[in-house]
């Protein structure tokens, strides 16, 4: 995916997790962050950050400009929550991703009612199989080591138990992990966090839900899938 009209600034601080404060060409200035989470270790003062402008094309627009990118020790991280699913998608209709059990690809619908979830996507193949895909879009990385999640998640421990429970039912259930930055070694649960998600997550492989994860290649202006990293829930 490519974003518009992208500027670099200067982290300020972030009063709320809706908005941060940024110093363009010095000048201090209100912009507004794609990602709810934390993002603690990212959103430090003076860290570099990339930002989309819309001062072009305002379209109603409060804030002029959102937040997207940041720089962490030389590495580029995209943070923009929305990018994950998109970027999803585009593999999946390009064949970047390669579900295992799965054939071509002739039905991906996003957001999906199953249960009591609504799963980012239903997928059919060529052959008639059925299944459910949940993304996750991943920002925290430790020497090279890619981490989720970043705070303690209710609904993503939902989201797997849920998927098991497609899976007994004869759905094909994948968990996708998309890692928004290049270079890392593999992903690992973030027990520390949330040993809960950590736990649902070594439950699900064992049901035969599938665990994967991509790392993306980012630039200031664009994010896409690029390679399959390993999982290690050990």
């Amino acid at each position: 995916m490519k974003y518009n009209n992208i500027i670099s600034a200067q982290f300020v601080s972030r009063p709320n997790r809706f908005v941060a404060n940024v110093k363009i060409n010095g000048i201090e200035t209100t912009v507004h962050v794609k990602n709810t989470g934390r993002c603690r270790e990212l959103l430090l003062q003076n860290t570099v950050v990339y930002l989309e402008n819309f001062t072009e094309n305002p379209r109603n627009r409060k804030l002029m400009y959102d937040l997207i990118a940041v720089e962490k020790n030389g590495l580029l991280i995209n943070m923009d929550s929305q990018a994950p699913n998109k970027v999803v998608r585009e593999a999946l209709e390009s064949g970047t991703i390669h579900l295992p059990d799965m054939g071509k690809l002739t039905v991906i619908r996003p957001e999906k009612t199953y249960s009591e979830s609504r799963f980012d996507f239903y997928i059919e193949d060529e052959n008639g199989k059925k299944g459910f895909i949940e993304v996750k879009g991943v920002t925290l990385e430790n020497n090279g080591i890619a981490a989720f999640p970043d705070a303690p998640t209710e609904r993503g421990v939902k989201h797997i138990n849920e998927l098991i429970k497609a899976k007994n039912e004869g759905y094909n259930s994948y968990i996708l992990f998309v890692v928004q930055m290049s270079g890392m070694k593999y992903l690992v649960p973030n027990d520390t966090t949330h040993k809960a998600f950590r736990d649902a997550l070594r439950a699900a492989n064992s049901c035969g839900v599938y665990v994967l994860a991509y790392e993306c290649s980012v630039t200031p202006d664009s994010l896409y899938v690029t390679s399959e990293i390993e999982v290690r829930l050990d």
